[in-house]
């Protein structure tokens, strides 16, 4: 289905006091949100934000009029277009939104969101069909990250291939089973804090007001986390997702820290961020590497972030770390870490540099992701009216 970018015009004078825009709404690992062809949007970025909040119902905690979620996880946005450079087939823009927020963040990674780039770039001819299998490589214009996806394309019974969305590949978090997407990301150390360790070190004691000297590791290979042993906060490291976002005495300690942290790995001041994102660790208790409760950065997340998993899992693997200290099973030149969470556990395939073993220099999983809607999204014509503006040109 390709996206009509010149008939956004038109269907906005149909609707009258509201403005169509096209938009497919998929799930994306274990996150969802409306996509967007970046050539249906406005060009201005206060527009693009404006129309793009609300297409999404922000700022209110319910976004009862619009199509989020109420939850950041379900507050997420995809703006992909064409690749534009050498060895790039497709380049996409990440947007978070906080539901009770006003602004678009695009400064961060969604490994979630990924997963369904490439599908959203077959559905809407951006991208035409290899074969069975179709790889191409995706930058995540937010960090300049690159990441190398496939997903099953097979052929109808007319011959024209699509996206197979039906499959027997299962993760953590979304109920049944699905085609797989392999994501295989390419060199992701210092996404935003600019290096894998920002403050070159694999832990550190930081100061916090209130709680006192904690030992962290400060760390970013594809999104910038921060990482402390669960019981230095007073935590288990295996409460529900529930019983974090009700603890505000653990949740004013964790956003204390976050704060210090941030001006540590040199990311400023992160009140108003969304990263880093906080990852409280624990010796694992069902088999895997290490237990983790992820939040991102205020709020619990039901599992945990794609790209916080390969950095959590890249952490298991510096000797040093806090994740070190309580890391099992995680040896070898190319590890699979099976990091725990809420909703049961991510894998994470590490290929390390044989001639520094500090360095990852490939990490490779599995994902899964379905269209759910195909259509427009509406938007009052007073946040963007692209047909008043043509007449008034």
């Amino acid at each position: 289905m390709p996206v009509d970018v010149d008939g956004v015009a038109a269907r906005s004078r149909r609707r009258g006091a509201q403005t169509a825009v096209p938009c497919l709404f998929m799930r994306g690992g274990t996150s969802r949100g409306p996509f967007f062809d970046e050539r249906a949007l406005p060009a201005d970025v206060a527009t693009r934000d404006a129309v793009l909040l609300a297409a999404l119902g922000s700022p209110d905690e319910r976004q009862i009029d619009g199509v989020g979620g109420a939850h950041p996880l379900t507050s997420k946005i995809g703006i992909v277009r064409p690749g534009t450079g050498s060895g790039v087939d497709v380049e996409w823009t990440f947007g978070q939104v906080q539901p009770d927020g006003d602004t678009v963040d695009v400064t961060a990674n969604c490994g979630n969101m990924l997963a369904a780039v490439l599908p959203f770039a077959v559905e809407t001819g951006m991208v035409a069909p290899a074969g069975d299998r179709t790889t191409a490589r995706v930058l995540t214009r937010n960090t300049g990250m690159v990441a190398e996806i496939t997903i099953r394309t097979p052929a109808g019974p007319d011959g024209t291939r699509h996206v197979e969305y039906a499959g027997d590949a299962r993760i953590d978090g979304v109920p049944g089973s699905a085609a797989p997407i392999e994501i295989g990301f390419l060199d992701t150390a210092g996404s935003v804090a600019g290096s894998l360790l920002p403050t070159g070190n694999a832990r550190d004691t930081v100061e916090v007001p209130g709680v006192g000297p904690v030992d962290v590791t400060l760390i970013d290979n594809g999104q910038p986390l921060v990482i402390v042993a669960a019981e230095r906060l007073s935590a288990t490291g295996y409460e529900e997702p529930a019983e974090i976002d009700g603890d505000d005495a653990l949740k004013a300690k964790v956003e204390a820290l976050r704060l210090v942290c941030g001006h540590a790995m040199g990311l400023g001041d992160v009140a108003a961020k969304n990263y880093p994102k906080m990852t409280l660790v624990a010796p694992p208790r069902h088999g895997g590497s290490v237990s983790t409760r992820s939040l991102i950065p205020r709020v619990a997340h039901r599992s945990i972030g794609v790209l916080a998993a390969v950095t959590a899992a890249t952490a298991c693997v510096l000797e040093g770390s806090v994740a070190h200290d309580v890391a099992s099973g995680a040896t070898g030149t190319e590890p699979v870490v099976s990091v725990e969470h809420p909703s049961g556990e991510f894998s994470v395939t590490l290929v390390l540099d044989p001639a520094d073993p500090q360095r990852v220099v490939r990490s490779a999983l599995l994902r899964t992701a379905r269209l759910l809607m195909s259509g427009d999204v509406l938007v009052p014509s007073s946040v963007w009216n692209p047909a008043a503006k043509e007449r008034s040109a």
